[in-house]
């Protein structure tokens, strides 16, 4: 098993005693410090027999340390060293990144105290609050537009996000802005391309051995090129649909096999895999088949990923927002929605941009495109939301109404 996979179940484990989320980071070669947990992983073991070996090491940990424990509180180790193919790994745990790797520095290894998590009938206020608190989460296409305004939601919410995107060098500008703002470890950059499987299964591997897991994985990166299916080429069409469709099925494969890891150490720890869909699945867009076309499909995916994973306590919904005006995709001066439409006639008697937007924004009943801030609650709703999945969640005004 690699380093990310251990740093998974450890993670697992630790949000299954205490029912919250938590970091967990690669340790770099140094010694096994007095206080550790220990743990011998047999180089044939499998996923569920790792997550048993670890869980039984736990209770060996505990009963070492009971002294330091406390009624009504759970005893979680700082650090944990595991024996595999005559290699020992260590890992550290806390319950942020930056607190993390703030043990690992300086090589604080003493048990940890933490509450276990109530459970009860209410829905309290600060439980809503928390929502997002500490949870890891990754973004696709995550450097601008939509994508960006979800990274400053959900950083602003107290998670941890992975910003990635092809244009590494924007999602690292990003994320130094957001943390800067943040004054702590908020986002980090990863260079990802979710129309090829190695990329994305790197992408993936990158945030178990950085962090040692997932909460929340948002597929949102996706392009869109108009054009009659009279007149639009057939390699046009091919590059909406490798990465609207395409990739929103490799970013689930390797997410929900990350996710499912995780599940073997925290089987009750629901996690979310979202796709950012549009309403234009739900509906249909003129002279725009192939990214309509993709999306209708993504919503396929959903459900039929919501159907396989729930398994692993893996929800998968689909979020339907309506137009982002004020986003890139629609208002870039040269390759944006308004340009395109008017180029290609869609919209019947415009004669500029200006006409473009209006003719959009009178076709919403609130008068007006999505938000960054629309999207993000409904993004929070799913999360919170314990009880949905395989839903196609509509964010567009009023404009297409839930069925």
């Amino acid at each position: 098993m690699t380093n990310g996979n251990f740093a998974t179940l450890l993670r697992g484990l630790c949000i299954d005693l205490t029912g919250t989320p938590c970091a967990v980071v690669t340790g770099d070669g140094e010694s096994i410090p007095a206080g550790a947990m220990k743990a011998a992983v047999p180089p044939e073991a499998g996923e569920d027999k790792a997550a048993e070996i670890i869980r039984g090491a736990y209770a060996a940990w505990k009963a070492e340390n009971s002294s330091a424990a406390k009624p009504g509180k759970v005893l979680l180790p700082s650090c944990a060293a595991l024996y595999a193919s005559d290699a020992v790994r260590t890992f550290w745990i806390a319950c942020d990144l930056d607190s993390a790797r703030k043990k690992h520095a300086e090589k604080d290894s003493s048990p940890v105290i933490a509450d276990i998590a109530e459970k009860g009938a209410l829905v309290l206020p600060a439980e809503r609050a928390r929502v997002m608190k500490n949870r890891i989460a990754l973004v696709t296409g995550g450097a601008q537009g939509i994508g960006e305004e979800i990274v400053r939601n959900l950083a602003g919410a107290g998670a941890l996000v992975y910003i990635a995107d092809l244009n590494l060098e924007g999602a690292k500008k990003l994320a130094t802005g957001i943390n800067a703002a943040e004054g702590r470890t908020a986002t980090l950059a990863l260079e990802a391309n979710v129309s090829d499987e190695a990329s994305v299964e790197a992408m993936f591997n990158a945030v178990a051995e950085t962090s040692g897991g997932l909460d929340l994985c948002v597929s949102n990166a996706g392009v869109l090129k108009a054009g009659s299916v009279l007149e639009q080429e057939f390699a046009e069409f091919k590059f909406v649909t490798d990465i609207n469709y395409s990739g929103f099925f490799v970013v689930s494969k390797h997410a929900g096999r990350l996710l499912r890891l995780q599940h073997r150490s925290a089987p009750h720890w629901k996690t979310d895999i979202v796709q950012i869909n549009s309403k234009s699945g739900l509906e249909g867009s003129n002279k725009n088949g192939a990214y309509a076309g993709g999306k209708f499909g993504g919503l396929g995916l959903v459900a039929s990923f919501a159907m396989e994973l729930v398994e692993y306590n893996i929800k998968v919904n689909a979020i339907c927002p309506g137009n982002f005006l004020d986003g890139p995709l629609w208002s870039h001066p040269e390759k944006g929605l308004f340009v395109q439409y008017l180029k290609t006639g869609k919209v019947p008697g415009a004669k500029t941009v200006a006409d473009v937007r209006s003719y959009y924004e009178a076709r919403v009943p609130m008068k007006r495109g999505c938000t960054g801030k629309d999207l993000a609650r409904a993004l929070f709703y799913i999360v919170e939301q314990e009880y949905e999945t395989g839903q196609a969640v509509p964010v567009t005004g009023g404009q297409v109404m839930l069925h």
